[in-house]
């Protein structure tokens, strides 16, 4: 998922694009190296919490491990992209997963297997992720849960 430079060589922000997919993906190893402590979200989070609550790697973590505990075999994959614009990368991705339970609202049958896609904005500094905008349809993901 990641293109590389005239050289062959990636440039940070692709690098730090791929290790923020790996870390969506449950490896959550490479997530300090390269969210930055003062890493926020821009994004209309599902069960109307606060945005501004998740901060810095740990907060991210914390987030990413509440969504795959509603889908621990979550796995993304970028459709489109990444696209490199200086400090920024987009990707269009599409996330797939099965569902154990626990979604609020949800009526699905644990092993209900979800699809949805959506795009990610990321704004780098030195390497590391300083901000993300997510842009992720949802309707499908709550029809398939049967949250609606």
């Amino acid at each position: 998922m990641s293109a590389s430079t005239s050289s062959g060589r990636r440039s940070a922000p692709q690098a730090a694009f791929d290790t923020w997919v790996d870390v969506w993906n449950g490896d959550y190893t490479g997530a300090h190296r390269v969210v930055s402590p003062d890493f926020r979200i821009h994004a209309a989070l599902l069960d109307g919490s606060d945005d501004g609550a998740i901060r810095g790697a740990d907060g991210l973590v914390e987030w990413i491990g509440q969504i795959r505990g509603a889908m621990p075999d979550l796995r993304f994959a970028a459709e489109v992209g990444p696209l490199v614009d200086g400090d920024f990368v987009a990707a269009r991705w599409t996330a797939t997963g099965t569902y154990a339970g626990g979604f609020p609202g949800a009526k699905a049958a644990p092993g209900t297997v979800v699809t949805w896609t959506g795009t990610d904005i990321l704004r780098t500094e030195h390497g590391r992720i300083v901000e993300y905008w997510l842009n992720a349809d949802s309707l499908p993901l709550l029809t398939q849960l049967e949250a609606l």
